[in-house]
């Protein structure tokens, strides 16, 4: 007998438990790994974190600072106008031409006695010639054409920044609609929510009822519509309140999908609004899209000034250094230097261009004025849709308190007997009614002010709708 079989065959043992062990361990290990880790709760979106958002994320302010970099670009290239234009030139001809051949002789210092030979000078053998120049142009005085283009560009950088404030200034507002929409669609969602509760409790008690025989069948399938219609606005409650995530997630510039947890309500608030004519000098003061048209008739009237300088003299330098030769090591250099004065005695579009310049300075005046018009409609318009919200607001407030109070009294009459079930669907349809028409007016409330702001140009944060 084998001395080490009992030894072998419990060490065999040993291993086989152990072995069990492990493997039975590891779906336990593999179930702890892969059990996700209980997530951090999102932070809330706050309206300042979403405006910032949508300002450094939207598109259209990513257009807006393109613009800007455009216009500091052409103020760059109008600017080179003043600046000299330094070339450099390397040309290659070979030809027979009895001109050219005399001509590049001279210049390459190669033209010889041998060259005044009547055959020569007519029928010369082709040459090659190598000319190497650097040539400087400048104008000393273009018309004022340049200083009229540096003018107009920076006046354009001008427009570019008054274009980007008011894009901010519109991302702003849709910010605001879009974040409080959000809220709209949620509390109005609560509120069917509820609804549909209460209806199905009047349905549970009525076909109680209808069961004991104390009331009519018409009853019961008058809760039932009530029912049913209570469930039809929630679920348009429902897919209102996923499209307002998408339109908020649009305006941020998010995927569409992106969840926005927001924890604020559409609460009353009292916002202060000067009187008409002070908000109207207010817009004609920050409104960014009217500077900009005080900037296009600005930049119109540098167009007549560019106009005018066509019938000045323009004034230019030159220089030029090269070198001929026969091949590229070998060469005779020359220069020249010179200036030069243009006056054009007769140009008839001269006028032409004048005319047009100073068309479209009256053009541009008259888009300004137009625009003043437009901006006090604007203004009118955004204080009296804010002062008929502020009111509607207090008269929807006044409903639902009236709503509730009479739902109660119903209630408390068709348990004693005095009043029919119609009765009481209808005040609960109206206490409905009225509870969804506070929301919305109270969010009608919230966007009046915001387009007042917008209407005077002062839009320029969100912090009067932050509590």
């Amino acid at each position: 007998m084998n001395r080490f079989g009992p030894a072998a065959r419990i060490l065999f043992v040993l291993l086989l438990v152990i072995g069990l062990e492990a493997q039975g361990s590891r779906p336990l290990l593999a179930q702890s790994s892969a059990r996700p880790q209980p997530s951090e709760p999102s932070k809330a979106l706050t309206l300042p974190e979403a405006a910032e958002f949508a300002l450094q994320n939207n598109p259209r302010v990513k257009a807006a600072l393109s613009g800007r970099e455009i216009m500091d670009a052409q103020v760059r290239e109008s600017q080179s106008g003043w600046w000299p234009l330094l070339q450099f030139s390397e040309t290659f001809t070979r030809s027979n031409n009895p001109v050219f051949v005399f001509g590049s002789l001279l210049e390459q210092s190669r033209f010889g006695p041998q060259n005044f030979a009547v055959d020569s000078l007519n029928s010369p053998d082709p040459l090659n010639n190598f000319r190497t120049a650097i040539n400087l142009k400048w104008a000393v005085f273009d018309q004022m054409q340049s200083s009229a283009r540096v003018a107009q560009a920076r006046i354009g950088q001008e427009q570019a920044d008054y274009q980007k404030e008011m894009v901010k200034q519109h991302l702003r507002l849709e910010v605001i609609r879009a974040y409080y929409g959000v809220i709209l669609a949620r509390q109005r969602k609560e509120v069917t929510d509820e609804a549909v509760k209460m209806g199905e409790a009047d349905r549970k008690r009525i076909t109680d009822f209808f069961q004991s025989g104390l009331v009519v069948q018409s009853d019961l399938l008058a809760a039932e519509v009530q029912l049913a219609e209570f469930r039809q606005q929630q679920a348009q409650a429902s897919g209102d309140l996923i499209t307002a995530h998408a339109y908020l997630n649009a305006v941020l510039g998010t995927p569409i999908h992106t969840p926005q947890d927001i924890a604020e309500q559409l609460r009353d608030r009292q916002f202060p609004v000067a009187e008409t004519d002070e908000l109207i000098r207010q817009a004609l003061q920050h409104r960014p899209d009217y500077s900009r048209a005080g900037s296009s008739l600005r930049a119109t009237e540098e167009g007549v000034r560019g106009a005018k300088g066509n019938y000045l003299p323009r004034i230019d330098v030159f220089s030029s250094y090269g070198i001929s030769g026969k091949d590229l090591t070998s060469g005779s250099s020359d220069y020249a230097i010179g200036a030069g004065v243009t006056l054009n005695v007769f140009d008839f579009s001269r006028s032409a261009s004048l005319d047009k310049a100073r068309a479209a300075q009256a053009a541009a005046a008259a888009e300004q004025e137009h625009l003043a018009n437009q901006i006090r409609l604007e203004v009118i318009q955004a204080y009296q849709d804010y002062v008929s919200a502020g009111e509607r607001l207090n008269v929807a407030a006044q409903t639902v308190a009236q709503a509730q109070e009479t739902l109660r009294i119903v209630q408390d009459r068709y348990r004693e007997g005095l009043t029919t079930i119609t009765e009481v669907l209808r005040a609960e349809t109206a206490f409905l009614r009225t509870r969804l028409n506070l929301i919305t007016t109270r969010y009608d409330y919230y966007i009046g002010y915001a387009r007042v702001l917008m209407a005077t140009g002062r839009l320029t944060d969100v912090t009067p709708f932050v509590s």
